[in-house]
């Protein structure tokens, strides 16, 4: 019996041909069970075939033929092109099988000579060939790669042991380094005094995976841990390895770590026995099921499985939302990049409760197409009691990729994996759940009471890295619809700089269409939304491939957070603006200077945020002499500011027109009574100063229901200035009464609101036995400004909460004789 098996296909001469034979050779492979020679097999045949493709231009025909009656059993693997005058490049002779000599020139011809047995070329009238051989080795026996299931034939180990460097480094609990062997030191530049004393924070490049992903700290506490990390070679490259970590007692029963080192390419070194190197996918996952993993490393090593056992471009987990009606992605290897969060087609749906095979997706979804960047696709539920919690997937570029014999297959591993899959899923949910309310409750602890959208931004992005991902960048929107980058972050801080370069700072189109530089990190954006309104985007940049659903999920609930702390922080800064347009128009500008004379204003909303409330201050000029005005709205805020506006204007006007204080008090307490808004009363202090040829002023003044003003005379006597009359806006029949003092040089007129004599600290008040003329009497000497903050500061101290009051007061002080007012 002829046990030979061939198997060809034909490209044409584009630069696309290479990729096609490597994918053509990996399928043959795996059907022949043969994926233990893939890796060589594949490099050689995309070698020949660029060649091929490069030097003759013309279609190429590709042959894989294994026979296991020869001696060793080999494999051979041929690549024609129809352009037999073209030969090998100048000065390489044609070898003979066994021939050992090569030239140099030939790249892939050199990797002939390394990797295979044996190599040639052949001639005739209308092609030229160029095979290789590989044996397969003695004493397996073949029969098992012509009938199934065959057995796997252990393949020489890749890359070359000569470059295996096994560092041993041993460091105490808090990452000190204290031994560091001569392979650590080839592996990674640094020798040993170089090393010792080294913190490994210095020396790893540490990255978790995931929000609940350990520390370098924490790792180090462990008592085995096996992982891939990234360490600082002397040269500054980071150098990816795999480390096996064993704690254990030194000489003095202090605990140390362990490291053995290796590079990437030689982790087989320091890992178990893999999954792929079983008899068949069935037991390579009933193996899996036996062990204790991660749950995200047990979906891992699935797809893992199911890719390598279908042949498939990229395989992916995916199970069942909240609700069962959606199924988003958990796992993915292979071409999974962009795929995130949830998928809900018809093709994943939960009634689909048996395996399916898409032949083109193109004809049928376009929009799945496009999300998985496939064409081809086999599916299989995984039922637990009935229901359908998840998927295994399959997917190709190529359509009619699958038949049914996979979807069988796929099916038996879905069975093999659904109850041990929901099982930890729910446990893994519990986790996520609690971790995840933490998280959220973390990051709104840290954003609450913020109002600056530009913290709010920078606070973002350091949520998220480098639990989440290697770097973030957030994009805010204003009002007017202009987005801009407020803030990058990279978790190598040293990146910043390059990352917001690479970054749009202004995008001209949407933050779903723009194309993100391409880097060794998978891009994503997610939408800051509330209230029907976009606030911008937060992007992030991940190594894996993939966004687990759950992450997904944290990420949505983060964004919406964000999204609404920025709402609040732009209507604070709305709020804002507009009080400090309404104080411009409520308050004076600026206070009218007086020759002779200083003052000083001390004005406080008792409302956070506010620029102004219910109290009110103003200082002009009428003819020749001085007008003074302080009131105070019954309330604060907004409201009370409405009044505020009334009072402060129609006082300044009456005294322009020449009104005495009476007449003021008289109208306007008509006025206030005419708004006809109950509880809205008023209670104003108005003086006038018209200056003495002797120095100091003769002060005419009055009081509606306000606190008497107090006089500190010279020798520090301090004396009230004006009897309350009735409070404007309360009776229409009241008649208001002036009173006069002089104001003599050195003396000090203070005046305040309620919001001084009434400050409270418990049950005592700070006016209570004349506690504001006791503070007033030690001012002697003090300039109007002095005065005027050594009340504030009293005020302000007074108790440890914040005044619930409006704040406001004016000093006055002679200093010399008035020139008179022009």
């Amino acid at each position: 019996m002829d046990t030979t098996r061939v198997s060809s296909t034909a490209f044409d001469g584009t630069p696309h041909a290479p990729a096609h034979a490597r994918k053509f050779v990996r399928q043959v492979l795996g059907e022949w069970r043969l994926s233990h020679l893939a890796e060589d097999a594949v490099l050689l045949t995309s070698e020949l075939v660029t060649n091929a493709v490069v030097h003759a231009g013309t279609g190429v025909e590709l042959t894989c033929r294994l026979d296991v009656d020869a001696s060793p059993p080999k494999l051979e693997i041929e690549v024609d092109d129809h352009h037999p005058t073209r030969t090998l490049p100048a000065g390489e002779a044609v070898p003979h099988e066994g021939d050992g000599t090569l030239s140099t020139s030939g790249r892939g011809l050199a990797l002939a000579g390394m990797l295979a047995d044996a190599w040639g070329v052949t001639y005739t009238r209308t092609a030229k060939r160029v095979w290789v051989r590989m044996e397969l080795g003695e004493g397996c026996d073949m029969q098992d790669h012509v009938s199934c299931p065959p057995c796997l034939v252990p393949g020489p180990v890749t890359p070359p042991l000569d470059t295996l460097h096994v560092g041993v480094v041993i460091c105490d609990l808090d990452g000190v380094v204290e031994s560091w062997n001569p392979e650590a030191e080839q592996l990674l530049g640094w020798n040993r005094e170089q090393a010792i004393g080294r913190s490994l924070k210095e020396l790893v490049a540490w990255r978790g995976h995931g929000p609940y992903a350990l520390s370098l700290t924490d790792t180090l506490s462990l008592g085995r841990w096996r992982g891939e990390a990234r360490m600082r070679h002397r040269d500054g490259a980071l150098v990816a390895v795999y480390v096996s970590q064993l704690r254990a007692r030194g000489h003095a029963g202090e605990r140390r770590a362990i490291w053995m080192i290796v590079s990437s390419d030689h982790r087989f070194v320091l890992t178990p026995p893999s999954a792929p190197l079983r008899r068949e996918a069935g037991r390579r996952i009933k193996d899996l099921l036996d062990r204790d993993m991660p749950f995200t490393e047990l979906l891992a090593t699935i797809v893992q499985i199911v890719q390598v056992s279908s042949g498939g471009d990229a395989a992916y987990v995916l199970l069942a939302t909240e609700g069962g009606s959606r199924f988003g992605v958990a796992a993915g290897v292979g071409a999974t990049a962009g795929l995130v969060g949830v998928l809900a087609t018809g093709v994943f749906s939960p009634e689909r409760k048996s395996s399916t095979m898409v032949e083109d997706l193109l004809a049928g979804d376009v929009e799945l197409a496009q999300q998985l960047r496939a064409r081809s696709l086999a599916c299989a539920p995984l039922l637990v009691g009935g229901e359908v919690v998840g998927h295994l997937v399959v997917t190709d570029a190529q359509p009619s990729r699958f038949d049914q014999e996979l979807t069988v297959s796929l099916q038996h591993i879905a069975d093999q994996v659904a109850v041990t899959v929901q099982r930890e899923r729910l446990a893994e949910q519990d986790r996520a759940h609690r971790g995840r309310l933490s998280f959220l409750a973390e990051a709104g602890e840290l954003l609450a009471g913020v109002h600056d959208e530009e913290l709010i931004a920078a606070l973002t992005a350091q949520l998220v890295v480098p639990k989440i991902a290697t770097w973030a960048a957030v994009y805010l929107t204003d009002l007017t619809g202009m987005t801009r980058l407020a803030h990058v972050w990279h978790s190598e801080e040293r990146h910043n700089a390059d990352l917001r370069k690479s970054l749009p700072s202004i995008p001209r189109t949407a933050l779903t269409e723009i194309s993100w530089p391409v880097g060794p990190e998978n891009v994503l954006a997610f939408p800051l939304l509330t209230q029907g309104r976009s606030h911008g985007a937060l992007v992030i940049g991940r190594a894996e491939s993939t966004l687990p659903l759950e992450l997904a999920d944290l990420l949505a609930d983060l964004c919406r957070l964000v999204a609404l702390n920025l709402h609040t922080a732009m209507l604070y800064t709305r709020q804002a603006t507009t009080s400090r347009v309404l104080q411009r128009s409520l308050l004076p500008m600026r206070v009218a200077p007086m020759p002779g004379l200083e003052s000083a204003v001390v004005y406080e909303p008792a409302e956070e945020g506010a620029d102004v409330g219910g109290d009110f201050y103003d200082l002009f000029t009428v003819a020749d002499h001085w007008c003074f005005a302080l009131g105070d709205v019954c309330g604060s805020g907004p409201e009370a500011a409405a009044v505020t506006g009334l009072a402060r204007h129609a006082v300044r006007l009456l005294a322009k027109e020449h009104y005495t204080v009476a007449d003021i008090f008289d109208r306007l307490n008509h006025a206030l009574l005419d708004e006809g808004e109950e509880g809205r009363f008023l209670s104003l202090l108005c003086g006038e100063l018209t200056p003495l040829p002797q120095g100091g002023a003769l002060c005419t003044i009055a009081s509606a229901g306000h606190p008497s003003p107090l006089l500190l005379r010279q020798d520090g006597d301090v004396q009230p200035m004006a009897t309350p009359q009735l409070l404007l806006g309360i009776e229409s029949t009241a008649r208001f009464y002036v009173e006069s003092f002089e104001l003599a040089p050195e003396e000090v007129l203070l005046c305040v609101t309620d919001g001084v004599t009434e400050r409270r600290n418990g049950d005592r008040l700070l006016d209570d036995r004349d506690g504001l003329s006791e503070l007033l009497s030690t001012c002697t000497g003090l300039s109007a400004h002095a005065v005027a903050e050594r009340v504030r500061h009293a005020v302000e101290t007074f108790a440890a909460e914040p005044s619930q009051d409006d704040v406001a007061l004016l000093v006055i002080k002679a200093n010399a004789a008035l020139r008179k007012v022009r």
